[in-house]
């Protein structure tokens, strides 16, 4: 396995992703788009998510495809982005057929980031319209770090942010896309070194390889009670039924058990959407979601890292970035 050409979810063909931030409210959220209606999925491991639609991502639900799916900031008022982006995209004629009229179908998943630095006192929730911006900047070249979703993430001892990551797996190629504001850490102990550096490629975040001795036993320093949450999107080209997608976005959260400590606490939203646009069938599905539930894993976990590695400092920041805390290294 080798990333993509570009190391992001959207060297997936027909993948774009679309960032839109509020550097005043330091917010934003983040949008994932395709082509055309793609096969989605999800599954929770923390024990304080924020969703929206949701339900309708399980295999014996009528509708088994969605137009596009968001991570926000935000809290609960977060939510309102999937608004703004299913406004687009009718206005696009996109959506779910029913009689004459079409719904766009926007699952979304919200963080935690009221608490951060940044003016909250908006008379106007102002995440539908982010929502729209977002859409509207879809691109396969996207920003990393304090970007969309991840603009005004925050963990335990450091300024959170987006990531990204890709492998090719022979036929297929598997993608993550992650807004990272853990309760925990991504780091080991008090140093610079990543949880997912063993499964790093070159220097994608800093190549500084895994840390020397740590006890895993000592306590981790966590952030404050229900202002966290980690969300991600994995995704592939591989044609999945959303029974198969469900499977991989399980197992694509053993990436982030492998680069947050601790992950998928009572106090953290934890949550993976799936997507699967299916231009490659699958060869021997057993075996080939065995490997792509494997790859998702090294993803994401690898995207989590990204995330921290290239976030940058702004005004008002409550924590340091991963670079200006190790500027020496």
């Amino acid at each position: 396995m080798q990333p993509g050409p570009g190391n992001l979810i959207t060297d997936i063909k027909g993948l774009r992703v679309g960032n839109a931030a509020d550097a005043e409210i330091k917010t934003g959220c983040t949008v994932l788009v395709a082509d055309r209606p793609f096969t989605a999925a999800v599954h929770v491991m923390g024990g304080a998510p924020g969703t929206r639609e949701t339900d309708l991502l399980a295999p014996d639900k009528t509708v088994q495809q969605v137009d596009a799916l968001v991570l926000s900031g935000g809290s609960a008022f977060g939510l309102d982005a999937a608004s703004g982006v299913a406004d687009a995209l009718r206005k696009e004629g996109r959506g779910f057929a029913v009689g004459d009229v079409t719904v766009p179908i926007v699952p979304a998943a919200i963080l935690f980031d009221l608490i951060n630095g940044g003016k909250k006192d908006w008379a106007q929730n102002p995440y539908k319209a982010l929502g729209a911006a977002a859409l509207a900047h879809a691109v396969e070249d996207f920003a990393l770090g304090t970007a969309g979703a991840g603009t005004g993430a925050l963990i335990a001892d450091l300024k959170g942010g987006l990531g990204s990551a890709s492998l090719q797996v022979g036929r297929y190629t598997v993608g993550a896309l992650v807004a990272v504001n853990a309760l925990g850490r991504v780091t080991v102990g008090d140093g610079p070194h990543f949880w997912a550096a063993p499964f790093e490629f070159g220097s994608e975040f800093g190549g500084l390889g895994p840390a020397p001795g740590f006890d895993p036993a000592a306590p981790a320093p966590v952030k404050g009670g229900g202002q966290a949450t980690t969300i991600a999107i994995v995704a592939t080209d591989a044609g999945l039924t959303q029974s198969q997608a469900s499977r991989l976005a399980t197992a694509a959260h053993d990436g982030m058990a492998r680069a947050i400590y601790p992950s998928h606490t009572p106090m953290d939203g934890d949550l993976v959407f799936a997507a699967a646009t299916g231009t490659t069938p699958l060869d021997a599905p057993e075996a080939d979601l065995l490997r792509l539930g494997n790859a998702a894993a090294v993803c994401l976990a690898r995207a989590i890292a990204r995330g921290v590695y290239h976030a940058t400092s702004a005004t008002g920041d409550l924590q340091p970035t991963w670079a200006a805390r190790f500027s020496s290294i």
